[in-house]
């Protein structure tokens, strides 16, 4: 099954990417997902439960990143899950290209390459897993955006000026009576 997703962050796709290829940052980020073990900078252990109609599933998945193109801003990855309950397994092949934007932000492109096995398969329609997956990246983008912008939006020194004057004006007509104030 063929997925495409694509959503914005508040970055320049060499930030978007450094966090991408972390495990520590992008792990976290996505909906039921927990960082087991990073083997080394490119092979992942990760949990995952997920619901695929009324069933829920806990996957124990091999996190691999076979490509690096950091010039075109494209990373594939592969991910190879099992079901802890012996319901079935899914393979996935993703690719993401990161373009920039105006205004200093990245799009990202994902396409996933989704198959599944065992009950997994019995219960992975297209209609849900795409469903699903829609849900999922939202989440997963929702999170990247506040991790990035956390940290691309240090407050300048007139930042800080301009807080505090404007808290002292609030302030100073708060404490005058209505009759005094200009």
């Amino acid at each position: 099954m063929k997925l495409e997703n694509a959503f914005e962050v508040p970055a320049p796709p060499s930030e978007a990417l450094k966090t991408l290829l972390d495990p520590n940052q992008v792990i976290p980020c996505m909906p039921g997902a927990e960082l087991v073990e990073a083997v080394d900078e490119r092979t992942w252990k990760a949990k995952l439960t997920v619901k695929l109609g009324p069933v829920g599933m806990d996957f124990t998945n091999d996190v691999k990143i076979v490509e690096i193109d950091e010039p075109a801003g494209v990373v594939t990855m592969t991910v190879s899950g099992r079901d802890t309950r012996g319901k079935g397994g899914a393979e996935a092949t993703i690719q993401s290209r990161l373009l920039a934007q105006d205004g200093g932000g990245t799009r990202v492109e994902m396409d996933t390459d989704l198959r599944f096995s065992g009950q997994a398969a019995q219960l992975g329609r297209p209609a849900v897993v795409k469903d699903v997956s829609t849900k999922l990246v939202e989440q997963f983008a929702d999170c990247l955006r506040a991790r990035l912008s956390a940290g691309a939006k240090p407050l300048s020194g007139f930042s800080l000026i301009a807080v505090a004057l404007k808290g002292m004006l609030a302030r100073l007509f708060r404490r005058q009576p209505k009759g005094e104030r200009p």
